[in-house]
């Protein structure tokens, strides 16, 4: 089921865009031929062929048909790719809650709740699909865009219905955030309007970097404690990526045992030093704020002695959208971390 098009600030300030998503606006759709970058979406005329979209990525071209009542019946199962869809107009008749979310925000950030008109089935997040559940949905398209890849799982959906994953050349869960909205847009028939998010999304995050030059060159970090165990996000982590854009760069120690095939690090206890940069935003999984800034080693470094680092508390708005790094929840992420990082760069000496 489609409504109008919701961009950014449509999401933020209460306004929208006339625009209308792909059963609403086909034969302007089925002009386009758009050249991606990661792949092509060659868009058709629905009423010649029925087809709405042809996807490349990285297991090859999927055909997404145009359904006959133009209500297009998506299942969201990638991480954050709910989000999009309904950034884009397009309401996912069932989402994969990765976050835990919950039912009451049908599975994906607050933020993006009320883009639902109505509730969709919410997929707790397991080890393993459930294909037969998946297909009593009866779905004409799947989104599995940002996940792990696995080419048996792929396979099995796509005997449910056209299925969409990641772009050519992208590691398990980072397909970037770019790349994931467009592919999503491309599927969905919206191959412009997905253009679009991304400039907007990316302009956002220019011009709050434009606004905080104190932050250009500065060195930082961001990373997590879960259990006992501390982790470094790195780049391919929406959660460093952003940092970045805003014009810091990665703490050389951090840089050091970063993997370049993988966005995340273990960082050992004798390693937990790697945290100590300029800035540091940081964040417990399963306890409280409090009881991070009390860890003997955390409260051991000059980042949180000085009051350098930032540190989140779990669980909260700002946390799960730091994770779920869509386009609707960029800009909250934006709107809130950003003072608290100005405020922590003014204590640098």
């Amino acid at each position: 089921m489609k409504k109008p098009l919701l961009t950014l600030t449509a999401v933020f300030t209460a306004s929208a865009l006339a625009l209308t998503a792909c059963g609403d606006n086909g034969d302007d759709a089925a002009a386009d031929d758009t050249d991606t970058g990661n792949g092509t979406a060659e868009t058709t005329d629905a009423a010649a062929d029925g087809v709405l979209a042809v996807v490349d990525h990285m297991y090859g071209p999927t055909e997404v048909l145009a359904p006959e009542d133009g209500d297009l019946r998506v299942v969201a199962l990638g991480w954050s790719d709910a989000e999009i869809a309904l950034a884009l107009g397009v309401e996912p008749v069932a989402v994969h809650d990765w976050l835990g979310f919950g039912e009451e925000t049908h599975g994906v950030g607050p933020w993006a709740a009320d883009l639902f008109s109505e509730a969709p089935e919410v997929i707790p997040r397991a080890e393993e699909i459930d294909y037969e559940f998946i297909q009593s949905l009866d779905p004409d398209l799947i989104l599995n865009v940002n996940s792990g890849y696995e080419e048996d799982e792929y396979d099995r959906l796509s005997e449910i219905a056209p299925t969409i994953s990641g772009p050519e050349g992208a590691g398990n869960f980072n397909p970037g955030w770019d790349n994931q909205t467009q592919l999503v847009a491309d599927a969905l028939g919206l191959s412009e309007e997905g253009e679009q998010l991304v400039a907007e999304t990316q302009e956002s995050i220019d011009a709050v970097a434009e606004e905080h030059p104190e932050f250009e060159g500065l060195e930082a970090v961001t990373g997590s404690k879960f259990g006992a165990a501390y982790g470094l996000h790195t780049a391919g982590d929406m959660r460093w990526d952003l940092i970045e854009m805003l014009g810091f760069e990665l703490y050389g120690p951090a840089a050091d045992i970063a993997d370049p095939d993988n966005f995340y690090a273990e960082v050992a206890e004798e390693q937990v030093e790697v945290f100590d940069a300029d800035v540091a935003v940081l964040f417990p999984i399963g306890f409280t704020a409090d009881e991070l800034r009390e860890d003997p080693l955390i409260s051991s470094l000059s980042v949180v002695a000085e009051d350098r680092a930032v540190i989140l508390e779990d669980g909260s708005d700002l946390v799960q959208a730091f994770s779920a790094g869509s386009p609707l929840s960029i800009e909250l992420v934006l709107e809130e971390l950003t003072p608290q990082l100005a405020e922590a760069v003014e204590n640098i000496d």
